[in-house]
């Protein structure tokens, strides 16, 4: 039996062994794909913490060309093939604006390492939208380098969608010659800008995906980056310094307030706001100023205006709406939401909010046209925002030119987004679940809801055949906050796509290692429900989501 048992491990093992070289051989064989317009190489890697199989890895370069002033811009991509391939292809969409090139693993808001897309049998490829961060080195950007490829008309469109649509045929080309079998299914994964490349894809290219998971879209992200020189003047009224407009303790007494008001809508005391929409009606932030000199529970008007007019969203002189308002909820107090639009823990960017450095660089350099050469330091930064003229500014834009003949509301938008029909990705039979936080700072949850909205009023309240939509409370610009932030939207999108299981509620935890949780929201889950129901808690155990239904408002 020893003898025997010593022999089937050593077959096993040769087996292996065996395997190991053939991938391997395999892998170096796609190089046979490189060609005068296409770069490779190759690789192939054992399992790492985030890969938990070994995998082939490929890079390759398309598309090398030298910008109007003289820069190089190349489209550079990684294509992982891993051990157990249940034929799948992923596309990983860029979180930010690209330049990078950020491991293929299928990684999004919620999801554990071993719920990763490549983990469960995904090819992945991700790529760094049409430019390299490095061609910018010696660019007198400052802070703003990042954002210096939205100078060129070329590169604002490879990064708009162009370069997605350029990598994918050619990712699944590579996979299904390694496999050798054709891709099944193709999925996109995205969030924040990547999740505005998703919903731009199902617009654009209804055909491409026939799956895409969607977090924190930045569907209008031309739009909401009108919020920073609005976020930044209001915080003014209050402090020149914006650093330090609200403290710590006054976001943290707005949100106790918030939650004394609200958090019983759904049935249940937890620092969740699951009624997010009744406490809009509910919450009245005007209680909170103080009546005179002596109150203490309170703060100043200026700083409630100041809030108030945030969360309105910009305007412009004849008070028309530039994007949306903001819904109040528990992210107010959150690590996240401080550092988008109050101070960060950053020594390089003199703490100044992530508004003034990302928002302001994006905005004069990606979204107007023409752009504003504006330089990268915090004072040119912030004088930008503060000087910022919503009537005159606001329309850049939606401007063109000469060089940039596409606005870049329209590059970077889906062309549907104002009213959104979706009508060749359904007839496609594409799938696409969007998720957004409640306390999303960057993009407003408000926004998606009015997209829904509008998707579903076009298909006579059908959007649900082929569109789920999740709202999730207390969660800012992805993880963190008051909030139950880790769970699977992945796995319900396949069963959707591959089985015709459409998704209902999703099981969402609290994360142990949030440190931001309250000490009663240890351990917690809840369903996060289909938009537009929302969880109220039915009866039992108040940490369980078993003891939660999904429910309409009436």
């Amino acid at each position: 039996m020893k003898r025997f048992l010593i022999s089937s491990i050593a077959l096993m093992a040769f087996a292996m062994s065996n395997q190991v070289l053939a991938d391997a051989m395999q892998c170096q064989a796609l190089r046979s794909q490189a060609s005068d317009k296409l770069e490779i190489k190759t690789a192939m890697y054992a399992s790492t913490e985030q890969v938990r199989t070994a995998y082939c890895q490929v890079q390759g370069v398309v598309n090398r060309r030298i910008g109007k002033d003289g820069t190089f811009y190349t489209t550079r991509f990684e294509l992982r093939l891993p051990y157990g391939w249940q034929g799948r292809l992923a596309y990983q969409f860029d979180t930010a604006f690209g330049g990078e090139l950020a491991p293929a693993v299928g990684n999004i808001t919620g999801l554990t390492v071993n719920q990763y897309a490549i983990n469960q049998g995904f090819a992945v490829v991700s790529s760094n939208e049409g430019h390299d961060n490095d061609a910018f080195k010696k660019a007198a950007g400052g802070l703003s380098k990042p954002f210096l490829f939205g100078r060129d008309a070329t590169a604002r469109e490879e990064f708009a969608y162009q370069a997605m649509a350029n990598i994918m045929p050619i990712a699944q080309v590579l996979t299904e010659q390694y496999y050798g079998s054709p891709v099944q299914y193709r999925y996109g994964i995205g969030q924040a800008n990547g999740g505005r490349t998703a919903m731009v894809a199902a617009s654009r290219f209804p055909e491409l995906f026939d799956g895409l998971l969607v977090a924190s879209p930045g569907f209008n992200a031309p739009k909401a980056a009108l919020q920073h020189p609005w976020d930044y003047q209001a915080l003014q009224s209050i402090q020149s310094d914006i650093r330090s407009s609200f403290s710590e303790r006054d976001l943290e007494y707005i949100t106790r307030r918030l939650i004394q008001q609200c958090d019983d809508l759904d049935g249940v005391s937890d620092d969740l706001i699951f009624a997010i929409d009744a406490c809009q009606q509910r919450f009245k932030p005007t209680a909170l100023v103080c009546k005179s000199e002596f109150d203490r529970d309170c703060l100043p008007i200026a700083k409630i205006g100041a809030l108030v007019r945030m969360h309105q969203g910009p305007h412009n002189a004849k008070n028309q709406a530039l994007y949306t308002s903001w819904p109040y909820d528990t992210g107010l107090q959150s690590n996240n939401w401080r550092g988008w639009k109050i101070a960060s823990k950053l020594d390089a960017w003199q703490h100044m909010p992530a508004s003034v450095v990302i928002g302001a660089s994006a905005l004069a350099n990606l979204y107007s046209t023409p752009y504003q050469a504006v330089k990268g330091d915090i004072f040119s930064l912030t004088n930008f925002l503060q000087s910022f003229d919503f009537d005159r500014d606001a329309e850049k834009i939606f401007a063109t030119n000469g060089e940039f003949t596409e606005s870049a509301v329209s590059l970077m938008t889906p062309p549907d987004a104002v009213k959104p029909t979706l009508t060749q990705f359904k007839q496609h039979g594409g799938k696409l679940i969007v998720f957004h936080g409640n306390s999303d700072p960057v993009f407003s949850v408000q926004d998606t809801v009015r997209w829904y909205d509008f998707l579903d009023f076009g298909l006579a309240g059908k959007a649900a055949d082929f569109v789920r939509f999740y709202r999730v409370p207390g969660m800012p610009h992805q993880q963190g906050g008051l909030s139950a932030d880790q769970f699977d939207m992945l796995q319900p999108l396949v069963n959707w796509v591959e089985q015709q299981r459409p998704p209902r509620e999703v099981i969402a935890a609290t994360r142990a290692n949030n440190p931001e949780l309250t000490s009663r929201m240890v351990g917690l889950t809840r369903p996060l429900c289909p938009y537009p129901s929302y969880a109220r808690y039915r009866q039992g155990d108040l940490h369980l989501a078993s003891s939660f239904q999904c429910v309409v408002a009436k």
